[in-house]
């Protein structure tokens, strides 16, 4: 590598890791709003709102990358044409081609990252916070224990507690179920308890009665007395919240690639799943490298001026919002049928050969009007 391609490449990844600080901060501090609200509402500790915003860093960084890669090369391009340092290596005998070296350079070491961060940090974080997520679900303890208020912890279910001994012992519970359009359960008990179990916490009520009313069938009311009754609180609460299994998007690449995965390939739903989640892995990342090409190249297209380049950058950004739309669209389609995956590479291979069509159109010998010269 020469000497001035590891001085351009140097000051690309400089910008890079400034723009993309930037990027990162401001999409983290959009999402931690949200977390903060949510966690905290929910009775959850500041060490907990710090865990799940670390866990989400990965994910904003994937999506920062090709845009943070964009805006360091259109800086950079843009100083240098301004300082006529570019102009200069030109005039040495560098082709557009060649000055475009190091932003190729640049280019792969994004997508390189890119890469790395989607097929491993970004499955790992995403497998870490939903796991997280299941556990402060099951903590209904923390969430729903509120002596002497109604509450719905679900649409149809309210549940109210007159008092909480210092034991943890419930006095005075009242669960009402109005979920189903067929049957309405209410339960009343003396006492109850909540207990932890392998399968999600239970509620164990003691000396109370089953009130069930079968709206279906003549609206006929039937009264159970109960020694003791268990409830089971996840099933009651969060219906979606059992275990689904494995999940492609939580594996690594390396993973998804394997044959011992804990997938069943042989189902349709699974391979469609599995296809589509490698490709994207792969797809996405070439965003990278077409977003720096592309803004080096419509840069070279423009002439010194005193008023900037503001028609090329403008020219640029149009042209990236293009090629992030075409991926956007490609996506949806994959998601419709995994059969489609080259569309996925469409649009980063279009921008690519844009970029190259740029560069030679920048060399290309321009013709100056001659004006009148007065006598």
């Amino acid at each position: 590598m020469s000497r001035f391609d590891r001085y351009l490449l140097s000051q690309l990844l400089a910008l890079f890791g400034f723009f993309a600080l930037i990027l990162v901060a401001v999409y983290w501090l959009n999402r931690a709003v949200g977390l903060f609200d949510r966690l905290l509402g929910d009775g959850q500790s500041a060490l907990v709102f710090l865990e799940f915003s670390l866990l989400i860093l990965p994910n904003a960084i994937r999506l920062v990358l090709p845009i943070a890669a964009f805006i360091a090369t259109v800086y950079l391009t843009n100083r240098l044409l301004q300082e006529s340092e570019l102009v200069v290596m030109q005039a040495t005998g560098f082709s557009a081609f060649r000055l475009a070296r190091p932003v190729l350079y640049f280019g792969l070491i994004i997508m390189v990252l890119h890469l790395i961060i989607m097929g491993f940090l970004v499955p790992w974080s995403t497998e870490i916070y939903n796991s997280r997520q299941r556990a402060l679900s099951d903590d209904i303890a923390a969430r729903y224990m509120n002596k002497g208020q109604f509450m719905q912890p679900a649409k149809g279910v309210t549940l109210y507690i007159r008092d909480i001994t210092g034991d943890g012992e419930l006095v005075g519970v009242f669960l009402a179920d109005d979920r189903s359009a067929k049957v309405r359960k209410i339960f009343n008990a003396k006492r109850a308890l909540i207990l932890q179990s392998e399968t999600g916490p239970k509620l164990l009520m003691f000396d109370g009665s089953l009130q069930t009313l079968d709206l279906d069938g003549g609206r006929r009311l039937s009264v159970t007395r109960f020694a003791d009754a268990t409830q089971d609180m996840r099933e009651l609460i969060r219906k979606d919240s059992v275990n689904r299994g494995p999940s492609p998007r939580d594996m690594t690449t390396t993973s998804l690639l394997s044959e011992n995965n804990g997938l069943d390939r042989s189902k349709p739903k699974v391979a469609d799943e599995i296809t589509r989640e490698l490709h994207l892995r792969f797809s996405q990342p070439l965003l990278s490298l077409a977003s720096a090409v592309m803004g080096f190249s419509i840069l070279m297209v423009g002439a010194f001026s005193r008023f900037g380049l503001w028609r090329q950058i403008a020219a640029a950004v149009l042209a990236l919002i293009v090629v992030q739309l075409l991926g956007t669209s490609a996506t949806s389609l994959v998601m419709e049928d995994a059969g489609k995956w080259p569309a996925l590479y469409a649009p980063p291979l279009l921008g690519c050969l844009f970029a190259a069509c740029m560069l030679w159109w920048s060399q290309r010998p321009r013709h100056v009007r001659r004006g009148v010269v007065p006598a």
